[in-house]
């Protein structure tokens, strides 16, 4: 610890299991962060790298949190140096630059695992480290078109659907690169080797559609939207418009779960609803059981249908679910010290995570990361001087 002019006092050590895992960021926009957020929430101290004068975006204020923020213009061979220290004491460092371009500012998996070989050296592209389309630019929606998860949503005879940006970007992105750095990390304890995570959001959303592709491999799956069970055709799983124009959501599957929905719409009699039918009838039935959620408000049926089997819950928006007593309870949502914002997951009995801070000023841990380092004060105001950090 240095105890110079720029020493600062230790952050409060987070709780949570990779507690003592110190991770390396090169800044970058949406899955990198993710991965950085999840991993942070996990316990980790996390130290992120950002470039002078880097646009903020609205989304850092929630992806940010709980970081510990150093300014370096990567592109002087100074301040590549500088971040290449940060690595001797760091148990991984993430980035998502196009192939090749971490290599070209000397901060590459051979730079680094050089100076530390336990070092894990995450990777986050879109369509990977390799292949024809490894150096074509391309967003979520364009990952997800290529590996068919795109093609199977929407509605049918309609056009695909767009899932927000969640497939491709976080859950087959920064969620698998989460996970990969944390394998890695236990295979670098065990071993006291370090490796490269290729984590290509290409490969994970496919990952994703594992259970659809064994639907698919039995004749369970048709190549067209709008007509297969989880895609919103079937009347037991699907939303129905109610009275104040919200939604309700419909997830009675089971057949003792579709007894109980059709019992508390009133139609257990009804010869066409009575019992799941054929796929043949859906149409019809979704058709009865969406005149019926007309009668009344969402709310209404919410607390009609609540002790029930019959799998029925409200459509939520974001402010709304924040309130709903099920995530208050648990405390799903956090907003006591910052914006809106999910709380860390999973859980763990004998290791919680605290509660990651609000997100940084953009350099506010500059200097005191970098003379933590091994940095000397003429080192850091030479740099400073120099815009190589800031």
């Amino acid at each position: 610890m240095s105890t110079g002019p720029y020493a600062q006092d230790p952050p409060d050590p987070p709780g949570g299991p990779l507690a003592g895992v110190r991770i390396i960021e090169l800044g970058g926009i949406g899955p990198g962060p993710f991965a950085g957020m999840v991993l942070t929430g996990l316990g980790a101290e996390v130290i992120r790298i950002e470039r002078p004068g880097a646009r903020v975006s609205a989304a850092d204020t929630v992806l940010l949190r709980g970081r510990r923020s150093v300014t370096v213009d990567l592109k002087d061979p100074e301040g590549a140096a500088a971040v290449l220290r940060l690595t001797d004491s760091a148990g991984a460092l993430i980035e998502g630059f196009r192939p090749g371009v971490a290599e070209r500012l000397g901060l590459g998996p051979e730079d680094c695992l050089a100076r530390n070989p336990r070092l894990v050296y995450g990777r986050m592209t879109g369509w990977g480290q390799d292949g024809p389309l490894a150096q074509a630019p391309g967003h979520d929606i364009n990952y997800i078109g290529l590996t068919g998860v795109l093609h199977a949503i929407g509605p049918a005879g309609g056009d695909p659907v767009p899932p927000l940006n969640l497939i491709g970007d976080f859950g087959g992105g920064g969620m698998l690169l989460a996970l990969g750095v944390v394998s890695a990390l236990l295979h670098a304890r065990a071993t006291g080797s370090g490796q490269v995570v290729d984590a290509a959001m290409t490969d994970g959303s496919a990952l994703l559609l594992a259970m659809t592709h064994g639907f698919l491999a039995h004749g369970m799956w048709q190549e067209e939207r709008g007509v297969n069970l989880f895609s919103g055709c079937a009347p037991f799983y699907t939303t129905y418009r109610c009275a104040d124009g919200n939604h309700v959501a419909v997830g009675a599957i089971e057949p003792r779960f579709y007894a109980d929905l059709v019992r508390g719409l009133g139609l257990a009699d009804d010869p066409e609803c009575g019992t799941q039918g054929a796929r043949e009838n859906w149409p019809a039935v979704r058709q009865r059981f969406a005149g019926v959620f007309a009668t009344r408000t969402r709310d209404e049926w919410a607390e009609h249908f609540a002790g029930t089997q019959a799998c029925v819950t409200p459509v939520l928006s974001l402010t709304e679910a924040a309130a709903h007593p099920h995530n208050a309870a648990r405390g799903t949502f956090l907003n006591a010290d910052g914006p809106l914002r999910p709380a860390p997951a999973p859980r763990f009995s004998a290791t919680p995570a605290t509660a990651p801070g609000v997100a940084p000023k953009a350099g506010e841990d500059t200097l005191g990361v970098l003379a933590d380092a091994g940095l000397t004060v003429a080192q850091l105001d030479r740099l400073t001087a120099r815009g190589v950090i800031a």
